[in-house]
């Protein structure tokens, strides 16, 4: 349940009022997984958790800290408390900042102080106060899944009794097809009922969530998508939100994944981000540019633009991610924008004309992303266009998909290795203010080379012993 807390006094008492049995601290590590720890409510204490710090070891937490200084607080923000709708026994769960002990330093490496960093300085450019954020995340729900890697083998499977690839099993034949996800009502669409219950305990826990529906493609892709809230809200809804999805799949008895690409030659799961920057309650994207854009957002897409290879470092964060950013799959590959072109990698939606909801997309994150770091990374982008006035370039109205197009055409690049090779080059942005530090930077890089990009690259891959064994 969302709580509405505003002071360290308004969680005490929500604690009383709901009967609390334990307070779980939630944490990000560097590349976006949620931790937790939780406290009886006999040894609650308003300082320990809001003031002076809970203490756990930074050095078992990814991207964190070396074992030889390993000590780290926690320290709450109690607008972030909600009763989390998950555990059985009362709970409420609040979301912290990490600290470095003694100095009560914010640490450099924690996401969360990232994106309290760069609202920091959007503020102090003038430009704007407020970044507001609208991600689409879309992600599946599978029945069952199996996967495992060794030195001599390596398999995974998927099963779904919604699935095309079941066709040919006994059942009652509704079956969704390949690309063919798009709005089916029952007995095709089987999740309605789940997707509810996980809208339901979304705005339970104070998310507000605007509609939710069937995607594109076959085995149960989902999308739900939030209102538009200033980004730092929106980057803790959207890790309150996986939490919600993954629960209450598992409750149904299925599973589901943020995984952007489970699925050979269907759809994949993108997170398309609707940004726009407010100063003094009002719009500033509005104007009469392209497609009714001002000046500051024209620039704010040629920061994006000319950034984007970097930018997809943080915002398309995996191996799995240059599986879905290929041609053909509805994946906006291409590096351009376009007012309703939805192959462009930054759209201008047009379904409104009023100045409030003027605003850009950016098409090319997906849901496997760190919300901290992406959401940061897209504003620092942006606001380095503005900046310098970076020009986009004309806009495309073609569609970039398919055909003699692509040949003619600048695409992002097509790899972890590649877009983490342009973060190296091009990250100054980034680093401005302060915002990102150089040892985040190079924190992130070495783990995904290394534990990530090469741990899929020196493996041979099944389909080569289909290819190449009889050679």
């Amino acid at each position: 349940m969302g709580l509405n807390c505003s002071t360290v006094k308004d969680v005490t008492k929500a604690i009383e009022e709901n009967s609390i049995e334990f307070v779980d601290l939630k944490f990000t590590d560097l590349y976006g997984q949620w931790q937790h720890f939780s406290v009886p409510v006999d040894f609650y204490d308003e300082d320990d958790l809001f003031k002076t710090g809970l203490g756990f070891d930074g050095s078992s937490i990814r991207g964190f800290k070396a074992i030889e200084s390993s000590d780290m607080l926690l320290v709450c923000d109690p607008t972030t408390a909600f009763i989390d709708p998950v555990c059985a026994h009362p709970t409420l769960s609040v979301i912290a900042n990490v600290y470095e002990p003694g100095t009560m330093e914010a640490f450099g490496r924690d996401p969360r102080n990232v994106i309290r960093r760069a609202e920091a300085y959007l503020k102090d450019t003038g430009i704007a106060d407020t970044m507001y954020c609208g991600p689409e995340a879309e992600f599946f729900i599978f029945d069952q899944v199996m996967y495992e890697t060794g030195r001599y083998s390596s398999s995974y499977g998927v099963e779904s009794s919604e699935a095309i690839w079941t066709s040919g099993e006994w059942g009652p034949g509704h079956k969704v097809g390949y690309k063919g996800g798009y709005f089916p009502v029952a007995p095709f669409d089987l999740f309605q009922d789940i997707r509810s219950e996980m809208v339901n305990e979304m705005i339970k826990a104070g998310l507000k969530v605007e509609r939710h529906h069937h995607e594109v493609a076959t085995a149960g892709q989902t999308e739900i998508d939030l209102q538009f809230a200033p980004m730092i809200q929106m980057a803790d809804w959207m890790q309150i939100y996986k939490y919600i999805v993954k629960n209450v799949a598992a409750k149904y008895g299925k599973t589901a994944t943020f995984m952007p690409k489970p699925l050979f030659e269907d759809n994949g799961s993108g997170m398309h981000v609707h940004q726009s920057l407010w100063k003094d309650g009002k719009p500033l994207f509005a104007g009469d540019k392209y497609a009714g854009l001002s000046q500051e957002a024209m620039w704010y897409i040629g920061g994006i633009l000319k950034h984007i290879n970097s930018l997809l470092a943080i915002a398309a964060p995996t191996t799995n991610s240059y599986r879905r950013l290929v041609p053909g799959y509805e994946a906006p590959v291409v590096i351009a924008y376009s007012a309703r072109n939805r192959s462009a990698a930054c759209r201008i939606p047009v379904s409104s004309q009023s100045p409030k909801a003027k605003r850009i997309e950016f098409r090319c994150p997906d849901p496997a992303a760190n919300p901290y770091l992406a959401f940061s990374a897209m504003l620092m982008a942006g606001l380095d266009g503005i900046k310098h006035q970076i020009d986009p370039g004309n806009p495309s109205e073609m569609d970039l998909f398919e055909g003699e197009t692509l040949k003619t055409v600048r695409t992002v690049e097509g790899s972890l290795s590649a877009v983490l090779d342009a973060l190296e080059a091009d990250h100054d942005y980034l680093t401005a203010g302060g915002v990102f530090t150089e040892t985040l930077i190079e924190t992130y890089i070495h783990y995904k080379r290394i534990s990530e990009f090469d741990a899929v690259r020196l493996r041979p891959h099944p389909h080569e012993f289909v290819m190449y064994y009889g050679v």
